[in-house]
């Protein structure tokens, strides 16, 4: 099985990437949140991969972070969810807003996702609410309200240590990351997102 893929970018849309290893081509369903991770057209690549195997074809699903791969892995084991919806799911959701919301029984986020009604949102939540600790995110936190990872804990810290009250901070923080979820990961990009929208 494929497990991993490093190579030249040949090509990439927001649901597919051609990454070239070794003179050979492999053509990758990919989700928009990979897509947007992905370097130019020609650089170098790395995916992990799920090589998803049927009767009558292989098919390789490629992520740029692993916690999206274990996220999509789980996503399979629902009935009635396949490797394509699966992806569709994970490009109209950030991983983190995705665990959050099957953690809490967020039905309403769920059903907004297209491909997902009020049955599928309800058997999610159902077989995955207690199976994602491995997937730490968005948890609460000793200091209540959410926890948004190294970067979200660091970038409320400043901002506390400025002297805005813990709820604003807290909210400046979701915010941001609602709008990019990318700012998640990058405590600069962050704090500066946080600082924008308390002003």
């Amino acid at each position: 099985m494929i497990a991993h893929l490093r190579g030249k970018l040949l090509s990439k849309t927001p649901n597919q990437a051609i990454v070239e290893c070794a003179g050979v081509g492999y053509d990758v369903t990919i989700s928009v949140t990979t897509f947007s991770a992905l370097p130019a057209e020609a650089a170098e690549a790395a995916l992990y991969i799920h090589t998803h195997v049927r009767e009558d074809q292989i098919a390789l699903f490629g992520f740029s972070e692993t916690q999206e791969k274990r996220l999509f892995e789980k996503l399979l084991t629902i009935s009635g969810i396949g490797p394509k919806l699966a992806i569709t799911v994970l490009s109209g959701i950030s991983s983190d807003r995705l665990v959050t919301a099957i953690r809490s029984g967020d039905h309403a986020t769920l059903t907004r996702i297209p491909g997902i009604g009020k049955k599928t949102s309800e058997r999610v939540v159902l077989e995955l609410k207690d199976k994602l600790d491995d997937l730490a995110v968005a948890i609460p936190s000793t200091s209540g309200g959410p926890h948004h990872g190294p970067a979200g804990d660091d970038a409320l810290s400043a901002l506390v240590n400025l002297g805005y009250p813990r709820p604003t901070a807290q909210k400046a923080i979701e915010t941001a990351i609602e709008k990019n979820p990318e700012t998640a990961h990058d405590f600069e990009t962050l704090f500066r997102a946080a600082m924008q929208s308390i002003r």
